[in-house]
């Protein structure tokens, strides 16, 4: 698994680097079919000094599967323990997710990379465009992605409907479909 590991707003050190090769290097182990792994290290302007430290870590699988974790706390060795810790329980639970899946959905494993983070809008404007590709997958499928991105939407194409819908959390633990017609 190559590895990229980057800083903001702080110096990114051979001694961290290092550490997060050793944490992170063994997740392949885990999930063998690796197409890119990123660790985003920042410095981040906090009200409480516990929540300063940052790190954020995204594993890209060969099916389009997307894994994310992140965590803050007051130590950078600390945030990243944390970090590789939350990414083993989720990869834990995706291979679950898809072990169950097999015995009741088709074989085929289909995943979608979703759009990563959103800027914020001040004005209005469309300040960023982020362009993904779309694999077709059940309504269950999608679900599972969303979970696992941690999302509360997930765009996908929907086998069932044959055509692209929007996954959304809503506020009573549910799932709501947005199913788009044309007049």
């Amino acid at each position: 698994m190559e590895l990229q590991t980057t800083g903001r707003n702080m110096e990114l050190t051979q001694r961290l680097k290092e550490y997060v090769q050793r944490k992170a290097g063994k997740l392949d182990r885990f999930l063998p079919d690796v197409a890119s792994a990123r660790m985003d290290l920042s410095l981040e302007n906090a009200r409480s000094a516990a929540d300063r430290q940052v790190a954020q870590f995204t594993i890209r699988s060969d099916r389009g599967v997307i894994l994310r974790a992140e965590v803050r706390t007051g130590d950078m060795f600390a945030s990243i323990d944390g970090v590789v810790d939350k990414m083993y329980r989720q990869i834990a639970r995706y291979k679950g997710k898809r072990q169950r899946a097999r015995r009741t959905v088709p074989a085929e494993d289909l995943g979608l990379p979703l759009v990563e983070d959103e800027a914020e809008e001040d004005t209005g404007e469309i300040v960023r465009v982020k362009r993904f590709s779309v694999v077709p997958m059940m309504q269950e499928e999608a679900i599972e992605q969303m979970e696992l991105l941690g999302h509360d939407f997930f765009v996908f194409f929907s086998l069932e409907e044959n055509g692209i819908n929007v996954l959304y959390s809503r506020s009573d633990k549910g799932y709501g479909l947005l199913i788009p017609e044309l007049d």
